[in-house]
């Protein structure tokens, strides 16, 4: 007979959401496991930039308030996995220079001087040019950092650990993998952009490829269209990113894909021409078809919820972690979200469905 193991949460899924949300329950008292099936933080997190984007113009509006949520929590989240690793995550930079179509309401455009004195050379001819005040990380930092974190706050991390089924019990949930199975009160699927076998949850990958160069030139800012970025990780490395594709679950680097970044790259920032290619990969964001997080229970109206989801982050993971963790937990723990989680439901993609059938009948 199989032995059974117990936790009060099962996490499927170790990347950034999924340990970011296990620290968070760990804090508020509540035992964790975490099963991953590769090892902590190799897939989507390992591969991000690392902007802290929360004020990115491309972002869809009814993502500001979980933006500014999460942004507000990054230092002391950074802190805290800082101080229970012992790994530093230390800010690379503290500014973006973002180049846009529309200068948005609220902004000031910068003048050519300030310009140059952060990216000589820069040029974006008929656009506007202005500062946001956005830090980034290096991903590779937080990835060394964070499941030793976890770990070091009572949470059970288990790698290389794949979920082969899950069915309801009548104490709550079992989980079956291959050296045991699970007997949780809840489950909370933090799976990435393999969300999309979960009944409900149009989640699809959605590749891009990217570069790290190394480049003797002074920058000390993002520099980000809405078409390409270059990204100072310290130590005259930068990383320019990134292809957005439809490619399934296909993580090959192609050779053309890479010299047109570095040539969309140099364009707008022609010191990029003189830099050596270190090191090239892609990475599998998780998408959502109105590119939102899905978050919440899974089955919004029924029973127990013991299901739960916190996908669908696409392009901002590493900026919407702490974040997701704070709404979700306060969720799970039915206290009062610090924000509204309602453009986030799980089933809302249902909802529509139904809703767009629905014929008016004169009565």
């Amino acid at each position: 007979m199989r032995r059974v193991n117990h936790t009060e949460i099962a996490i499927v899924g170790g990347g950034i959401i999924g340990l970011s949300l296990a620290l968070e329950l760990a804090t508020n008292g509540r035992q964790v496991t975490i099963l991953e099936r590769e090892s902590a933080a190799s897939e989507a997190s390992w591969a991000a930039a690392g902007m802290l984007a929360d004020s990115d113009p491309e972002n869809p509006a009814a993502l500001q308030p979980l933006s500014r949520l999460s942004r507000s929590l990054w230092t002391s989240f950074r802190q805290q996995v800082e101080q229970l690793s012992g790994h530093a995550v230390p800010v690379r930079t503290r500014r973006t220079l973002q180049i846009a179509h529309h200068l948005p309401e609220g902004f000031t455009e910068a003048s050519r001087e300030e310009i140059d004195a952060v990216a000589p050379g820069l040029t974006a001819p008929c656009k506007s040019i202005f500062f946001l005040n956005e830090e980034s990380i290096n991903p590779r930092d937080l990835v060394a950092a964070l499941p030793v974190a976890v770990r070091a706050a009572g949470v059970t991390l288990l790698e290389q650990t794949p979920v082969q089924s899950v069915r309801n019990h009548t104490e709550g949930v079992e989980i079956v993998t291959p050296d045991g199975n699970w007997l949780a009160g809840r489950i909370v699927y933090a799976t990435g952009a393999w969300a999309g076998n979960l009944p409900g949850l149009p989640a699809t990958p959605r590749k891009g490829q990217m570069i790290q160069a190394a480049l003797d030139a002074p920058l000390d800012c993002v520099l980000r269209t809405p078409d390409i970025y270059i990204v100072p990780r310290g130590h005259g490395r930068f990383v320019i990113g990134a292809t957005v594709e439809d490619a399934g679950f296909d993580k090959q680097v192609h050779e053309n894909d890479i010299q047109a970044l570095l040539r969309r790259a140099a364009a707008l920032w022609p010191p990029v021409g003189n830099a050596a290619v270190v090191e090239t990969w892609a990475g599998l964001r998780p998408g959502s078809p109105d590119l939102l997080p899905m978050l919440g229970p899974l089955e919004e109206e029924r029973g127990e919820q013991r299901a739960w989801a916190a996908v669908g982050h696409y392009r901002n993971g590493i900026l919407l972690a702490p974040g997701t963790a704070r709404l979700l937990c306060e969720m799970l723990e039915n206290r009062r979200p610090s924000i509204d989680p309602a453009p986030f439901r799980c089933d809302r993609f249902a909802l529509s469905s139904v809703q767009s059938q629905c014929v008016p009948v004169q009565v």
